[in-house]
């Protein structure tokens, strides 16, 4: 080997040793500056600072806002009101007997105050149900917040466990580039004592190469977990430093089916949400029916009035003192209308007893399809933790065996790919289990035994 071969190659490793050291010690300042963030402590950031949940509350402070006595007519209204005026007049009369009186700037003038009360007293039970309707409104706009909070938790829970899914992933291309480092500098040592060619150096470069590429791509999808996980947070710096506290994802085996359907039957968000549509429709054709009924009104007020006069013999007028009155009417024919409402009220509530049952199959139909892949990843999941047991050893051995001399750098290649693909594979099923017991507990309304 010439010398300047021989320098470069060591060249070559000083700058790698120095690579490795910066980036070890950058790594160690940044987390130090970062700030301990498990599970709990984001979902709780999430729902206080989440500004899509913020809009869902508002709106369901809206509705709360509406759920008054006075909003479903059930109080009576009082009205003030006074005004004063007056006119300038010229006039002239004309008598039968020829005589003409003629007067000019005549003023007059007239205020008035008044206090009134006006009270729905029957209107065929609208009121009541008007108020009921109201109520079922304010229980909705409760559910929707309560199914935003869920898919907040849920979407929270999933970049969680994301971004740890990444993060081991990025410790496996970490491992994979070490791994093609040792290679370089077995074939290097080699390519030194003259054991080795040249070409199986350069071949080892070019796969330390392609795997540092690999490596930086990770980094960058680690990166932008993080960013949508600070998102959802609310973070007011989006590339604030926040560290996960847990590395590893745990998975609950605990989950049977019977369990679960029972609990998606009495507490799932969109179940609940269907059937109070059910009972507004219900409460829409109460309310139409009312007009069959007579309707009674009552109405009462107090009010003074004067009017002033410059010409005549009557100089001022004043009147004050209470005024009562009574409503009774009754819609006698209305064209059938009334009639009309009513059949299609009634088509309303059988849609949406529909939508129910079809929003419960829906359910039924979701909760089954995830508790089969739940089972199925969980099986997948013991068999891929079994390969990854015999890739390591196997690569074990390769490594001793290309040490020796005795295995050639593709096999290697193809041992160490086996082991890189086992590992990302037993990651992506740890992954894809917890995503099914994260769907599993959203959809049963267990979801909020996370925080």
């Amino acid at each position: 080997m010439n010398p300047t071969m021989k320098l470069k190659l060591q060249k070559r490793q000083l700058i790698n040793r120095s690579i490795i050291l910066t980036a070890f010690l950058f790594l160690s300042f940044m987390l130090s500056a970062q700030e301990v963030y498990d599970l709990k402590r984001c979902i709780r950031t999430g729902l206080e600072r989440n500004f899509s949940l913020k809009v869902v509350r508002n709106s369901e402070q809206i509705v709360m806002n509406d759920y008054t006595r006075g909003n479903a007519g059930m109080l009576p209204s009082v009205t003030g009101a006074g005004s004063f005026g007056g006119e300038v007049d010229n006039t002239t009369q004309h008598f039968r007997n020829a005589d003409e009186v003629t007067s000019t700037g005549e003023h007059n003038t007239n205020g008035s105050a008044s206090l009134n009360l006006d009270m729905t007293i029957f209107d065929g039970f609208q009121v009541q149900h008007s108020f009921q309707k109201l109520g079922v409104q304010s229980e909705i706009g409760g559910l929707n917040t309560q199914l935003a909070v869920e898919n907040l938790i849920a979407g929270i829970i999933v970049e969680y466990y994301y971004y740890i899914e990444q993060q081991s992933l990025n410790s496996n291309l970490a491992y994979a580039v070490s791994l093609s480092r040792e290679r370089v500098r077995i074939d290097e040592q080699r390519y030194l004592l003259g054991s080795a060619s040249k070409l199986e150096l350069l071949q080892s470069l070019v796969y330390l190469n392609a795997d540092s590429s690999r490596y930086a791509r990770q980094r960058e999808e680690l990166r932008s977990s993080k960013i949508r996980l600070s998102e959802m947070l609310a973070l007011e710096d989006l590339g604030e430093g926040i560290q996960l506290k847990d590395t590893l994802i745990v998975i609950n085996e605990n989950l049977f089916y019977e369990e679960l359907l029972t609990q998606t039957l009495e507490k799932n968000t969109s179940l609940q949400m269907a059937l109070k549509n059910v009972a507004l429709s219900e409460l829409d054709l109460k309310i139409i029916e009312s007009g069959i009924y007579p309707y009674l009104s009552f109405n009462a007020g107090f009010g003074y009035s004067v009017n002033g006069y410059s010409e005549g013999e009557l100089r001022s007028r004043q009147n004050i003192g209470p005024s009562y009155g009574v409503t009774l009417g009754w819609t006698i024919f209305d064209g059938y209308e009334l009639r009309r409402n009513r059949r299609n009220a009634r088509v309303e509530i059988e849609s949406r007893d529909i939508r129910y049952k079809e929003v419960e199959q829906q359910v039924k139909a979701d909760l089954l399809t995830i508790y089969y892949a739940y089972q199925n990843n969980l099986s997948l999941l013991r068999l891929e933790e079994q390969n990854l047991e015999v890739a390591r050893e196997n690569l074990e051995i390769a490594l001793e065996r290309y040490k020796l001399g005795s295995l050639a750098g593709l096999e290697l290649r193809e041992v160490q790919k086996s082991l890189l693909d086992a590992e990302e594979r037993l990651i992506s099923v740890k992954y894809e289990t917890k995503l099914a017991e994260i769907s599993l507990l959203q959809i049963s309304g267990e979801i909020m035994d996370y925080l």
